[in-house]
């Protein structure tokens, strides 16, 4: 061997000396350590633990991440708060301390585990594949990671108290994102009272979860029972815990608790190769923890109202502050209220989150009636609810003194009973209005489209109008209070003695609405809270009158603007943006995230209404269908809806699904962006209507041709082409090719590529009608409805 080839090799040693040490294991002894560079990995490789430095941060910790996982994703940190200040630092197992990170002079450990080892040589510390860093001797679990959450919890970890041992599990933010540090937000179990999951900013509590009733958190109402998820929960003399497991392991779901003070659930998606944020609290105005103050309920769908109410009984403290729309001072019972002994009752608040309950009484073992019956003979009582699952209406909590944080959620049917006088009491039996102790419950036949997932039959309670009063409101159904008239009848403005401006939708006697379409109008919108969905107020039924009684919008339907010359220049590109957005919104709620999925079936541009603000509502839901859970397609005998919306499965083989919605959906996305009915006339393509004329301009780059004039040239290209390729790929003719909505409302809101659309169906329309908006049709009308061109094309 020559000098040359000595001294490379030479070289190549004194590299690999330098090298730092890049090897993983799968666990340490006492004679092993982890320096920095080196990796400890889970049997499964799920998840690895060495050292790292966060963000632009120089310092170097303990934790532990995903392994599989581009991005890395720190979900346990050890040494949060005493870092190594260089690439030094060492982990080790001792007899003292167990765990043990040494920083550069090996003298002080700069952080311990804090147990000791009475058989040093029979330990051993194992990363699992749950991501947990588990401490073991002889055998047994001495010391485990997830004892100590930093700002992450992941599936099998549990928060809560150990009432033996004293340990308490809980999540704290990082102090920013260069430093893992114990910041200000915490996330934990309040023990006392009835138990709740509360955030925290220091020791004030800033968003609360509520309490546990049989299958989630009261304040979160979005949590299921599902496939992919199996929360437990356990309140007994040895611990008060949660636990959210995962039945599929190879998906990465985790819930961080972010250095802003949010809590937010995610899950990574390989394809996109980022984390999917699902779902965050505190996210809407009334999250807030006390944001109108006690005794008083915030409502944050109230849209055009001010979102503080007061609870019964009670009157705002400051009352100019509250026409400021500043509720922070809350309630208090009304002047000359006696409450005690004295003819008084209780009335229902619902649908809601219950109070603040870190200092109300439970008994499990109470039914309703004994709870009344224990709140009635305290006066220091103030309202009692159930404690358990609504439906059962199991245990009893009972509250004495302020009623705090109270707030409406969509699709709870938690109630809350509130004590008021015998004066008030007689008020809320006659006032529909906002709370109703006596209330009307509408039943509906057995039918799979009229019950709940769960097959059980609908109950709504929802106030009740007579006749003389809904007449007078409207001046006897008078010409002039006329807003407008649909296929099932007129619709006339009224205002209520109180001032209350009202909708009162008037079926015809002889439309195609029968009581079926009504009861299930009434009973699908009063389980619906949305801000993009109108609110229902009441119904009645009297003689042979059937009537819904709806908030008033000021601005009537979203085609009272666009087809018209005048009215739409009113609608800049921003404006209609936003409604689109709102649009879109609302039947994502509709499909995903409203305790049950429905199938609107008439999405037409007459029935979104807009509010003061020109924020879109969607209305008139008597056509509409619920699914079950896990129910992707149905069919029907009757056809029903409008010509030009309708899609291509629904109008001719009577299939419907939310992919139904979504093609009339794409349809009033064109008709937004280009002012102009699906059934209008182009005179350079007559056979055609919009959505045929907009493909074939799209085909040939010509797509902006058919915008709206009326923009001239102040809108931003781009966003508009956007718009049309998304309206384009939710007319495709098979549904299977038509994105969800919850896809739509993603691209409407990143620049993320698209795909190119197919052809649509329903490119020709009938001969029998050039222009307006048909009417509502049944089955038969339909089975000739269109022309329907089926051409592959590669996407």
């Amino acid at each position: 061997m020559n000098a040359i080839q000595w001294s490379m090799i030479t070289a190549l040693l004194i590299f690999l000396l330098y090298l730092p040490s890049c090897i993983s294991i799968e666990s340490i002894t006492p004679n092993q350590t982890i320096k920095d560079g080196e990796v400890l990995v889970s049997s499964r490789k799920l998840f690895a633990l060495g050292f790292f430095s966060p963000g632009n941060s120089g310092r170097r910790y303990v934790g532990v991440w995903y392994n599989k996982v581009p991005e890395q994703t720190i979900v346990w940190v050890a040494n949060r708060d005493n870092p190594v200040n260089d690439s030094s630092g060492l982990l080790v197992i001792e007899g003292d301390g167990g765990l043990v990170i040494y920083g550069k002079d090996g003298k002080l450990p700069l952080w311990s585990a804090n147990v000791t080892l009475s058989s040093p040589k029979n330990s051993m510390a194992k990363l699992l594949d749950t991501g947990n860093f588990v401490l073991f001797e002889n055998g047994r679990s001495l010391w485990e990671g997830f004892d100590y959450p930093s700002n992450t919890m992941l599936p099998f970890m549990k928060i809560g108290l150990n009432r033996r041992s004293g340990l308490n599990r809980f999540l704290t933010s990082w102090k920013s994102q260069d430093d893992p540090g114990t910041g200000n937000f915490s996330f934990r179990i309040d023990p006392d009272g009835f138990p709740q999951l509360v955030l925290y900013s220091g020791q004030a509590p800033r968003w609360r979860a509520g309490s546990w009733i049989g299958h989630r958190w009261s304040g979160i109402p979005e949590m299921t029972r599902n496939f992919i998820f199996n929360t437990s929960f356990v309140n007994n003399q040895d611990e008060l815990s949660v636990m959210t497991g995962i039945k599929d392991d190879s998906i990465f779901s985790r819930m961080v608790l972010d250095e802003s003070g949010i809590i937010e659930r995610s899950m990574w998606q390989d394809q996109d190769h980022r984390w999917n944020k699902y779902w965050h609290a505190p996210a809407e105005l009334c999250d807030d923890y006390g944001k109108c103050g006690p005794n008083s309920n915030c409502d944050p769908y109230n849209a055009d109202e001010f979102e503080c109410t007061c609870l019964p009984g009670f009157e705002p403290k400051l009352l100019r502050a509250w026409y400021l729309r500043d509720g922070s001072d809350g309630c208090v019972r009304k002047k000359g209220a006696s409450v005690c002994k004295n003819g008084e009752g209780f009335v229902k608040v619902s649908p809601l989150k219950a109070p603040d309950s870190s200092t109300a009484h439970v008994n499990l073992t109470m039914g309703p009636k004994e709870c009344e019956e224990e709140c009635i003979r305290n006066c220091s009582c103030m309202a009692y609810s159930s404690a358990g699952d609504p439906q059962e209406r199991n245990g009893c909590v009972t509250w004495y003194g302020d009623l705090m944080d109270t707030r409406t959620y969509t699709n709870v049917n938690q109630d809350l009973y509130v004590r008021v006088d015998s004066i008030e009491l007689g008020k809320e039996r006659q006032n529909p209005f906002p709370f109703g102790v006596i209330t009307t419950s509408i039943y509906l036949e057995d039918s799979p489209s009229r019950t709940d997932p769960d097959g059980s039959r609908f109950k709504s309670d929802i106030p009740f109008f007579d006749l003389s009063t809904i007449s007078t409101a409207t001046k006897n159904f008078s010409d002039s209070n006329k807003l407008g008239e649909g296929g099932f009848g007129p619709v006339y403005k009224g205002v209520l003695s109180s001032g209350t401006e009202i909708a009162v939708k008037r079926l015809s006697k002889n439309s195609g609405q029968g009581n079926e379409e009504f009861k299930n109008e009434v009973v699908l919108i009063a389980k619906l809270q949305h801000r993009n969905l109108v609110r229902i107020l009441g119904y009645c039924v009297q003689d042979e009158e059937k009537m819904l009684i709806y908030e008033y919008l000021p601005n009537k339907s979203l085609d009272s603007f666009i087809f018209n010359e005048q009215k739409r220049t009113f609608l800049d590109w921003t404006r209609r943006l936003e409604i689109i957005f709102g649009i879109a919104r609302g039947i994502l709620y509709l499909h995903q995230d409203s305790r049950l999925r429905i199938i609107h079936r008439d999405l037409k541009a007459s029935n979104v209404l807009l509010d003061y603000d020109m924020n879109p509502k969607l209305a008139d839901f008597g056509m509409a269908r619920i699914f079950g859970a896990n129910q992707i397609e149905a069919n029907t005998n009757r056809v029903v809806g409008t010509y030009g919306y309708m899609s291509p499965e629904y109008a001719m083989e009577g299939l419907f699904s939310v992919k139904s919605d979504v093609y009339s959906f794409g349809v009033l996305l064109l008709e937004i962006v280009t002012g102009r009915k699906n059934t209008g006339y182009y005179s350079d393509n007559p056979d055609s209507n919009l959505v045929g004329h907009v493909w074939d301009l799209w085909k040939e780059g010509r797509a902006l041709e058919i915008v709206d004039p009326s923009l001239g040239e102040s809108y931003p290209i781009c966003e508009v082409l956007r718009c049309i390729q998304i309206a384009l790929l939710c007319v495709e003719e098979y549904s299977n090719d038509r994105p969800t909505m919850s896809k739509v409302v993603s691209l409407l809101g990143n620049d993320a590529a698209l795909p190119s659309p197919r052809k649509p169906g329903f490119l020709l329309k009938r001969s029998n009608y050039t222009n307006g908006d048909p009417s509502t049709s049944t089955r038969d009308a339909n089975s000739i409805n269109y022309v329907t061109c089926s051409i592959v094309e590669a996407r």
